[in-house]
């Protein structure tokens, strides 16, 4: 019985924080133990929190990972995976929302926010396109390739047929670098100008192409990397 009190109590107290901050307060391990209250109601989550951080690295890798990886973890079941998931699925709206309602010129940080919620797998490299309008504003965006841990094939006419089809007139790139490494590579550089070059005679430039890992981006534009054609 004073087990129970217990945890409900410092539940109780995690909650009203939560509440009162809007979760600016808590730790990573907080956010996860509290995520995990309505899939666990009569145990401690707080092993399992610091257990899942210990094993992921980071709250992004925690909700990016796998059902069967989550499920190596002891004290995660289905329903927990369910919870991870429902939140990543309704982060991933909010992001999107967010986004679509903002001129995507000048936020950079949270564009890079949303793609590592996107990201399916951050150990393996994924290709995203965010589509923009006359006005800068997003219209669409999309994972366009999945590749292996080090690189992925992108084809520059599917990229830009995609962008006529919804009406873009600007393109923000980004890639993942699951290394952790962002410098862009001369395979990034190519790839920017082989886009570039299909889509100027059509009107449709790049803005920007963001190299990303969990921890850091590189804005090819910003660092002088972007190709000039």
């Amino acid at each position: 019985m004073t087990d129970i009190k217990h945890y409900t109590g410092h539940r109780q107290r995690l909650r009203e924080r939560l509440v009162k901050t809007e979760g600016d307060a808590l730790a990573d391990y907080e956010l996860l133990e509290a995520a995990l209250f309505i899939s666990q109601p009569r145990i401690d989550t707080k092993p399992i929190a610091k257990e899942l951080l210990k094993k992921f690295s980071s709250l992004t890798d925690v909700f990016s990972a796998s059902r069967e990886e989550l499920l190596c973890v002891k004290g995660v079941g289905e329903t927990s995976v369910s919870s991870l998931k429902l939140m990543l699925s309704i982060s991933k709206r909010l992001g999107l929302e967010t986004l679509q309602h903002r001129t995507a010129l000048g936020n950079t940080e949270n564009l890079v926010r949303y793609c590592r919620l996107r990201l399916q797998d951050p150990k393996i490299e994924q290709f995203h396109v965010f589509f923009l309008d006359g006005h800068h504003q997003i219209i669409t965006e999309e994972i366009h390739q999945v590749g292996t841990v080090d690189q992925t094939v992108v084809y520059p006419r599917e990229v830009i047929k995609k962008a006529l089809s919804c009406g873009a007139s600007w393109l923000i790139l980004t890639h993942n670098h699951p290394s952790g490494n962002c410098t862009p590579s001369q395979a990034d550089i190519d790839l920017t100008q082989h886009i570039m070059e299909a889509g100027e005679k059509l009107g449709i430039r790049i803005h920007d192409h963001l190299v990303i890992s969990t921890a850091s981006y590189v804005s090819m534009k910003e660092t002088g990397y972007f190709p000039k054609i």
